[in-house]
């Protein structure tokens, strides 16, 4: 009966390992991505593709994450920074979680700064924070069309298959950047004020100096302002870094004294220089509602503000709470987005299930599938061309 018995017992075991082999061959082949059978293709004959500057602060990692995945997609380029505030294991716990997704470790396109720049909301270090990333995401990929910065407290209302569908149709050297000459209550408190930015220079975070004295306006080029949210040419951002012409080097030492400088500095270096300036789109492409009077910040957007978010064609909104309710309607009814996966577009081919992110397998990353939302965003897009077209919108 003994030998009966452990008869049994092995004929059992062998049978229950040979399932849970199978089992987990099953899953495996499943949700284990495969090789792409295409590589990624860039330039005029294809979409255009992104280079995606997101930056935030000390506990912004779990926010920066969650926007990488609501606009990743395989064609653009990715820079995340986690500013000098935060720790070195929040660095090292956001680079770890990019390699929980699959598409992100095989197509190797998002990095995360390791040193980090320091920059205040208010100093000129925050423009010297933008073009450092512009200036690394060029050298790490020549592919992308068009930067884009967010902030961990921006979400995007567009699938990036919608957004680059509809700017397909629209020429890659333009740049839009909501811009005015008009500086009203600005040119006395903005302009005209001296202000030293400490972070240019002390290792601790600390306020911005006010001097006593204000300058006058310039008189050599015209200071023009706008939103602080902008998507830039590649074109133009070379010029910016690498130009034969000393303009942009001139005015970032002026706005080195500026209050606010990225609400000026690239409005007045395209505005300024005749090889780009007819270049300009007026529309920063983001969804914002003020306070009235006007704060330094926008007011925080809610589920009560999710209809007319979503009828706006914006390409971006801001500014959220961490994990406000509104960013899973968001995730749900544009992005169709699960839960710590990136937004799926026609690239990706997997099945959607509650244990399989569809985008752990992808098929062409080249082909676009637009959605709903590409309609309204491209009815903006129209109407900002037309003004442009007839040149109602560019530098005056």
């Amino acid at each position: 009966m003994g030998a009966e018995k452990k008869w049994l017992f092995t004929l059992f075991s062998t049978t229950f390992l040979s399932i849970l082999l199978l089992l987990l061959y099953s899953i495996s082949a499943f949700s284990s991505p495969r090789p792409f059978p295409s590589l990624v293709q860039h330039g005029l004959h294809y979409p255009p593709a992104f280079g995606y500057y997101i930056f935030g602060g000390r506990g912004d990692k779990d926010r920066i994450f969650r926007l990488l995945l609501a606009v990743y997609h395989p064609r653009n380029r990715y820079l995340l920074q986690l500013g000098a505030d935060a720790s070195d294991e929040e660095r090292y716990r956001l680079a770890l979680a990019l390699k929980s997704v699959p598409a992100i470790r095989s197509f190797g396109n998002v990095d995360v700064i390791g040193k980090p720049d320091r920059f205040s909301y208010m100093g000129s270090t925050h423009i010297a924070a933008t073009l450092h990333a512009a200036a690394v995401l060029m050298k790490l990929d020549r592919g992308w069309d068009w930067f884009i910065a967010l902030s961990a407290l921006d979400y995007p209302l567009v699938t990036q298959d919608d957004l680059s569908h509809v700017f397909s149709s629209v020429r890659r050297d333009l740049n839009f950047i909501d811009h005015t000459s008009d500086l009203g209550w600005k040119e006395g408190q903005r302009i005209q004020p001296i202000v030293v930015d400490p972070g240019l220079y002390l290792a601790r975070r600390t306020q911005i100096f006010h001097a006593t004295e204000k300058r006058q306006m310039p008189d050599a080029f015209k200071v023009f302002t706008g939103s602080q949210w902008v998507v830039l040419s590649r074109s133009f951002l070379e010029f910016c870094l690498f130009g034969w012409d000393n303009l942009p080097r001139t005015l970032l030492m002026y706005f080195n004294n500026v209050m606010l400088a990225e609400e000026s500095y690239f409005h007045s270096v395209i505005c300024n220089s005749p090889e780009f300036k007819n270049t300009t789109v007026n529309g920063d492409l983001r969804y914002m509602i003020w306070d009235s009077p006007p704060k330094m910040e926008p007011h925080f957007l809610n589920i009560t503000d999710y209809d007319q978010m979503a009828q706006s064609g914006a390409a971006f909104a801001r500014q959220f709470q961490k994990d406000d309710p509104v960013l899973d309607m968001v995730d749900e009814k544009i992005l169709n987005r699960g839960r710590n996966r990136a937004a799926p577009g026609a690239w990706c081919t997997g099945r959607k299930s509650w244990w399989m992110d569809p985008c752990s397998q992808w098929g062409d990353v080249n082909v676009l599938k637009p959605g709903p939302q590409a309609k309204k965003f491209e009815e903006t897009i129209i109407n900002l061309l037309d003004d442009w077209n007839s040149q109602s919108n560019q530098c005056t």
